[in-house]
């Protein structure tokens, strides 16, 4: 059986053995060729069932070769047998089957190593003949759910039969794909048939069979066969076949191993054009034959980035170019993915807005805190969405507009100015100035980053992630310090005691031993509590005293494991697609679902263990977090008029920044290895960016950009494969499921969040670092940077067969890579002084 790759039945004829590449003896396609130059050649028959096309086929012979009639007769009767086809059975029909008895699986047919004459003579049986219609297992069959649609099946019948003193041989292809009846495994139309039937004397007939199977599951082959009007055209196929055949000799490898087939195929595109053979790549050769220019991740200049030369002429061409799918952008949403999608992209939406919105509290005296960040990341990200012309970008605060933000800040508390006004008019400013970038048609310059540019950007905000998220979990250690000193031989002067100062009177209260006698003290004053717990002590004016006061038992520990837990059960679930067991379907479901899975289960031990770890903190009152703050920022009472102006000069680098910072995103999200569709939208995304500032400076709200690790993270949860592959072939790669609604409903419910308090101080903050770890090492290992750090620490015996090894010097790879990474520590040191203003310049 072949659909992309051949399989076999194994010994006992109980299951397929797995996909493999066939391996051909090359004297059988010389004898295939001689088949089809001398053996019976019908093209494009008109004929509506099986007997039909064996009838015309039995009589269109060359004279040569004509058979008498009784052979014909026996011949015929012979070929309209019904096939005793290889079932496939699912897991639980074999389990099913363990319990019956040997007699019940039994086969009928003919038994093996007699010839089909001998048993032909006795099968009177009328069900044994061939059905014109389909039977009920091959409707059934669920292996046609592994078919792809639209496809044909061929039918290839060889064997030997001792009434035959010379081979017969036919090529049948049918004008129209017809239904044969039971004749196929699965109920298919048919165009090809092939036939080469002799007798015992020659044992190559089966070698035969499998060379015309192979062949006719060559895509270049298929075309040469469905377009062949005369016998030499078919055999002209089979030259070029040879040509492009390659001989492994023997004794070189072992013939009997089944190659298993590759993780990806290359296009028969490819295969139609052949290089002279002056002019083949070769090792180390020019970059031109295939460098770093020709990969897939690079993104080509366009429509998209194409100068109009007029005002807004770029603007004009996005909204053109996005309308027509804006109505398929909510339809295209309708799938389960898209659910998982919104789940995980909610929570870590949820944790960035946190961790920005802490620090933001900490740089400005709460001008701009939790709320704040949670109203503006839910309403930015929602007007982006839903105007935007790449949906699929995740709207956040980054790291370098946070350290504008203290800069700022402080400049302000230094000049006596109002921090909140002064930013409203640099906010204006930066408005202005990218409208102006709009109408100028700026973005085209997106065409000049390079993979340089946008592999450092990327890591360097990966790094980011991964970095915060570490640092985050080791500032639990100093929350919850772990007792270093404990001895276990020491457990009995271990204790922490409550020092209470009432009246004047010092009452010390066991807090480790409740069921102690009380102190004389105490039993003279009985309305005095017995015990008092850590948090009444401290309410009353008192202090502990002790060595394990300040010890909290193991919740730094098991932090640590639900962080580490839920990072390793995120990458373990996602790869749980390529994964061996489960149906695919069960795959694809756990796969999509991962990040969701990970979360709910790391949820669940810490309910169980019960301890008082970290939790997810929101804010559940909808008022300013500085309450000297309204809502509503005035541009003019609180500082001079000449600060407006003034204003120009910081808006200029925050302009800058805002431009790199989106832009750069967008060019990474819209490389042609995700195989978008609906096209980008580079000046309609930065014009929505510019218009949000001003909203979000008049209401003090936090400034967004496009998150490059979220929004990538976004991209995967939606990627889109194949639902039908064949045995042996990896689902295709089909593209990313593009639409509005994810997005929107992710930022509905960071709105609506502020209500659901009570609901989501039940995730630990460690589970929610996993899943940002999780995300900065899956957009790290997302550029080509990462491999080429590899093959620097790896011999080059072991380095893989990249495409760029084979056209550019590995000293040259090397150099670049090294550059690069010199290029990446110079912004991760410039990141994490105050110079980072100038950040978005050297990048």
């Amino acid at each position: 059986r072949w659909i992309k790759f051949e399989e076999n039945v194994e010994d006992g004829g109980e299951r397929w053995s797995a996909p493999h590449v066939p391996a051909l003896p090359l004297h059988s396609l010389f004898q295939l060729r001689t088949c089809l130059q001398k053996g019976t050649m019908l093209l494009d028959l008109n004929a509506a069932s099986f007997k039909e096309i064996i009838d015309k086929a039995l009589s269109g012979q060359p004279k040569e070769a004509e058979l008498q009639p009784a052979l014909r007769e026996c011949l015929a009767a012979l070929l309209l047998l019904q096939p005793q086809h290889q079932p496939t059975k699912s897991l639980l029909q074999l389990l099913t089957e363990l319990g019956l008895s040997p007699c019940q699986g039994k086969r009928h047919g003919c038994p093996t190593g007699h010839p089909p004459t001998a048993c032909t003579k006795g099968r009177s049986d009328p069900r044994t003949q061939l059905s014109k219609t389909p039977l009920e297992e091959q409707l059934r069959n669920p292996f046609k759910k592994k078919v792809p649609p639209g496809t044909e099946a061929a039918h290839i019948a060889v064997g030997e039969v001792e009434f035959l003193e010379k081979p017969f041989t036919a090529f049948i292809r049918l004008r129209h794909g017809v239904s044969l009846g039971s004749l196929a495994e699965v109920a298919l139309p048919s165009r090809f048939l092939f036939i080469l039937l002799g007798p015992p004397k020659l044992k190559a007939y089966r070698e035969v069979g499998r060379a015309m199977a192979t062949l006719l599951t060559d895509e270049l082959f298929q075309r040469v066969a469905r377009q062949a009007e005369h016998r030499e055209d078919l055999v002209a196929g089979i030259e070029a076949f040879l040509d492009e055949l390659i001989v492994l000799p023997p004794g070189k490898w072992d013939p009997t191993a089944r190659i298993p087939p590759p993780s990806s195929l290359p296009s028969p595109r490819r295969r139609t054009i052949v290089d002279p053979p002056d002019q083949q790549p070769h090792g180390n050769g020019d970059m031109a034959a295939g460098g770093d220019r020709a990969s897939p991740g690079h993104l080509r200049s366009g429509e998209e980035l194409e100068r109009t030369g007029r005002l807004f002429g770029g603007l004009l061409q996005d909204i053109r170019r996005k309308a027509p799918w804006y109505g398929s952008d909510f339809s295209d949403a309708l799938h389960p993915q898209c659910l998982s999608a919104v789940l995980y992209i909610y929570l870590a939406t949820v944790t960035n807005a946190i961790t920005f919105g802490g620090m933001l509290g900490d740089a400005t005296a709460n001008m701009q805190g939790v709320l704040e960040s949670f109203l503006g990341t839910a309403f930015a990200g929602f007007v982006f969405c839903l105007f935007s012309g790449q949906p699929l970008t995740i709207l956040s605060s980054t790291g370098p507009v946070l350290v504008f933000e203290r800069l700022l800040f402080s400049f302000s508390q230094d000049h006596s100015l109002d921090y909140l006004e002064f930013r409203l008019w640099i906010g204006l400013w930066v408005a202005f100035f990218g409208v102006v970038l709009v109408a100028t048609e700026a973005s085209h310059l997106v065409r000049y980053f390079t993979r340089f540019t946008e592999e450092g950007f990327c890591a360097l905000i990966s790094l980011i992630f991964i970095y915060d998220s570490l640092k985050k979990m080791l500032s639990l250690a100093h929350a919850f310090p772990i007792n270093w000193q404990y001895r276990l031989d020491n457990v009995t002067s271990y204790s922490c005691t409550c020092n209470l100062w009432r009246l004047f009177n010092p009452i010390l209260t066991c807090l480790t031993t409740p069921h102690l006698p009380p102190l004389p003290s105490m039993q003279s004053t009985p309305t005095t509590p017995v015990s008092l717990s850590r948090t009444q002590c401290l309410d009353q004016g008192g202090h502990l005293l002790g060595t394990s006061c300040q010890y909290v038992p193991d919740v730094t520990l098991v932090s640590f494991l639900l962080f580490g837990g839920t990072f390793l059960s995120c990458i373990a679930l996602k790869h749980f697609r390529s994964s061996r067991y489960f149906p695919a379907g069960v795959r694809k479901l756990v796969s999509d679902f991962a990040v969701i899975l990970a979360i709910l289960t790391s949820c669940t031990i810490d309910a169980v263990l019960g301890l008082e770890t970290p939790k997810l903190l929101v804010p559940s009152e909808m008022k300013p977090t500085n309450p000297s703050r309204g809502w509503i920022v005035f541009p003019f009472g609180a500082n001079p008029w000449w600060v407006c102006l003034v204003s120009a000069v910081p808006a200029v680098l925050v302009t800058i920044l805002i431009f790199m910072d989106q832009q750069i995103t967008g060019v990474i999200l819209n490389r042609r290895e995700y195989k978008l569709q609906k096209g980008a939208g580079f000046h309609l995304d930065l014009l929505c960016v510019s218009l949000l500032m001003v909203i979000t400076s008049v209401t003090g709200l936090p400034w967004y950009v496009s998150a490059t690790v979220i929004s990538l993270a976004h991209m995967e949860s939606l990627r889109k494969e194949s639902a039908t592959s064949a045995p042996g072939e990896h689902p295709e790669f089909l593209g990313i499921r593009e639409q509005r609604l994810t997005g929107l409903a992710v930022f509905i419910l960071m709105g609506v969040s502020v209500f659901t308090a009570p609901v989501l101080k039940h995730i630990p903050m460690p589970v929610l670092y996993g899943v940002f770890l999780h995300m900065g090492v899956a957009a790290l290992n997302s550029i080509q940077l990462m491999d080429r750090v590899r093959l620097l620490l790896m011999p080059a015996k072991h380095q893989p067969d990249l495409a760029y090894l084979r056209h550019v010097p590995l000293r040259r790879v090397h150099l670049f890579t090294v550059i690069q990474l010199l290029c990446l520590a110079l912004l991760w040191v410039l990141k994490s002084t105050m110079a980072a203003i100038i950040f978005p310049v050297m990048v």
